[in-house]
């Protein structure tokens, strides 16, 4: 089913994609969601945060993902796949923009989302970014995963000293999907797929809403909503 998005009008345009798969209410499903930033003058305008609302309804933070928790050195140095499997909470892809020379150059990005150390109630989600050509670099975003909320933290990157930053213009993640864990059961590890984010029983009247709020680094705001319509019955 087709997502409403909307496009924002503030400095810097924006635009916010979802999708449930399955869409079946009261059934386990994988959110995925993406946004993007208009490109060209993203460089000179670096992305430094994204605030993902979402109905606190999905139960996001108790979906039974991210089990274990990767560091960010770890992650940082071994990518993705040094870290436990139980801490992969998600996968997708993004498109940054980098200076080199008098040119803005545009390389695909694979992403994963993974969990990492959470001191206190709420999750902390790691998000790595990589690429291989023509750059060959790995960022490491945080993120704060609250009941309605995601919030995310991009670090200014510089390729060259004096250089204009790294911009993040577009990510698209999925919540859950192709995920397998592990459990001790009678003394043996036994794989698993984890149930994930379940569709809550009923619908919101006006369907599932979500927004994004993005800010800039000359501290300009852009907003975004998408809204995905009720699941027909039956």
């Amino acid at each position: 089913m087709a997502v409403l998005p909307s496009r924002a009008g503030a400095a810097q345009g924006a635009t916010l994609s979802v999708k449930f798969t399955p869409e079946r209410l009261g059934a386990p499903t994988t959110l995925s969601f993406g946004f993007a930033v208009a490109p060209g003058g993203a460089a000179r305008n670096a992305l430094t945060g994204v605030e993902l609302s979402y109905p606190a309804t999905l139960g996001i933070s108790t979906s039974g993902l991210g089990l274990a928790s990767c560091s960010p050195a770890l992650l940082e140095s071994g990518g993705p796949a040094a870290c436990p499997a139980n801490s992969h909470m998600g996968y997708g892809s993004a498109l940054v923009e980098i200076p080199i020379g008098h040119e803005l150059v545009g390389e695909t990005a694979t992403v994963a989302l993974l969990a990492g150390p959470s001191p206190n109630t709420s999750l902390q989600l790691l998000v790595s970014v990589t690429g291989e050509s023509p750059v060959a670099a790995r960022i490491v975003l945080s993120a704060q995963l609250l009941p309605g909320r995601l919030d995310i933290r991009v670090p200014p990157v510089q390729i060259l000293p004096e250089a204009p930053y790294v911009a993040l213009v577009r990510l698209r993640a999925t919540l859950g999907g192709r995920l397998k864990y592990y459990e001790r059961v009678h003394g043996r590890t036994v794989a698993y797929r984890p149930r994930g984010i379940v569709l809550p029983t009923v619908c919101p009247r006006n369907g599932f809403r979500f927004a994004a709020a993005l800010t800039f680094l000359d501290g300009s705001r852009s907003l975004a909503r998408a809204t995905v319509p009720c699941p027909r019955r039956g």
